[in-house]
């Protein structure tokens, strides 16, 4: 059976079970929202969403001193947040390739909770809706065919910078941040795990 190689700073979901199975198993950090972590994450990762990970980088720099695997729904999320924690000096940052879809889709052991919507679909209805909408909606008034021309043109940015500003807003609604997940939280929990991994 032949493998797709990975890109250098990713890491392919049977090289993670490898070491997950021979007791290596670095830092997961999950950056999807916390609605999204709810229904599906792979066992003893942490959620720290991406707009807590980008606004908070610093602090939590402190707490992350060994292998870092960053994992979003596909991996564009989880590539952004290697940039901004690359960025504060933090060494050892890999991506997981396909991110949770090919996990998934490898049939490894996931944590299953309250099924949601993720952060992609959301965005496909939301913006199709809005074009949808304007469209129809412009054979009354003409002008509105430009809100649909501004949702292709902020998709079409999206595409080529690889963010969402849609997305990101999204992220903050209360559907997306129905688990609870700050920077206190988050840092005791890096900060109580980096204590238990420290030999006595």
């Amino acid at each position: 059976m032949t493998t797709t190689p990975t890109s250098p700073g990713t890491l392919d979901t049977a090289t993670l079970r490898e070491l997950i199975a021979a007791g290596r198993t670095p830092r997961l950090l999950d950056v999807r929202t916390p609605g999204e972590f709810e229904t599906s994450h792979i066992p003893g990762s942490y959620n720290v969403p991406l707009d807590l990970l980008t606004e908070h980088r610093e602090e939590l720099r402190r707490h992350l001193d060994e292998d870092v695997v960053l994992i979003c729904r596909s991996g564009a999320r989880a590539a952004q947040a290697r940039r901004a924690l690359a960025d504060v000096g933090l060494p050892n940052l890999r991506v997981l390739d396909g991110g949770i879809m090919a996990w998934q889709a490898g049939h490894a052991p996931i944590s299953q909770g309250r099924p949601r919507w993720d952060l992609e679909r959301q965005v496909r209805l939301v913006a199709g809706a809005i074009v949808l909408a304007s469209v129809v909606a412009s054979v009354f008034v003409p002008g509105l065919k430009w809100v649909a021309g501004f949702i292709g043109a902020g998709l079409t940015v999206a595409a080529l910078t690889n963010t969402c500003a849609m997305g990101m807003l999204l992220a903050k609604l209360p559907y997306n941040r129905g688990a609870t997940c700050d920077l206190g939280t988050v840092i005791g929990q890096l900060g109580g795990e980096s204590a238990a991994r420290r030999p006595a």
